[in-house]
């Protein structure tokens, strides 16, 4: 990570021009893109110490970039949106941001957030930046949000994608099904097992995983399932 870069992710040029100029004026160090596709692969190869984020991006809303980002990445990331209302700032603080700043915005204030946020962000060697996972013919690349077997893309559904990606953060550990279970449905569906089950089986079948003796996804009976690199 660099300490003291940051990363504008804006489709207005004149926002990112003002942006750039205040922020190269303290001494900050400052990439840019203009839509959710460059900011997430900015992410990943600039290695910003902070994420300037807009919502309204011409590809993709910015709560999805920041779904994107939270899959691999914990770098802080203030919300810079025109979106005053207080649910849109509910929403995008669930979904991982740290600050929320609504447009227009007073460049003295804009600036003391960025300070704190750097200021407080996690320590480099505390925060474990995986962007992907490999294990044998299987390839998790979190970043394009792509799941290859022998080179060959897996088409997932969102549970499937979701329930992989839990499990490869938690690689050869057990992840208890209540885990998966509210983090797949919510907590209202923490019981329902045969969820789990059914999940499992499709995803074993697009592996090619025999359940019998499982190469990748393995059940802990009773308790969970485990994602093996073994």
């Amino acid at each position: 990570m660099n300490n003291n870069r940051v990363l504008i992710i804006d489709d207005e040029p004149q926002i990112i021009r003002f942006l750039r100029i205040a922020l190269q004026s303290e001494g900050y160090e400052v990439l840019s893109a203009e839509n959710g596709s460059e900011g997430i692969r900015q992410a990943a190869l600039g290695n910003p110490a902070l994420i300037v984020l807009d919502l309204g991006l011409p590809d993709m809303d910015g709560t999805e970039v920041l779904k994107w980002l939270r899959e691999w990445s914990q770098t802080p990331v203030l919300v810079l949106s025109v979106r005053s209302r207080e649910d849109d700032k509910v929403q995008a603080l669930d979904a991982g941001a740290h600050d929320y700043v609504t447009k227009p915005f007073g460049i003295q204030e804009f600036m003391a957030r960025v300070r704190v946020l750097l200021r407080n962000r996690p320590q480099a060697d505390a925060v474990q930046e995986v962007q992907q996972v490999a294990i044998g013919e299987l390839l998790l690349d979190f970043v394009h949000r792509r799941i290859t077997l022998a080179g060959e893309e897996l088409h997932l559904s969102r549970k499937e994608y979701a329930m992989l990606t839990l499990l490869a953060r938690h690689l050869d550990q057990v992840v208890t099904q209540q885990f998966l279970l509210e983090q797949l449905w919510g907590k209202v569906h923490r019981d329902d097992s045969h969820y789990l089950r059914i999940l499992v089986g499709r995803l074993r079948q697009k592996l090619g995983d025999d359940p019998a003796q499982p190469r990748y996804i393995r059940t802990e009976q009773g308790v969970g399932y485990r994602l093996c690199s073994c």
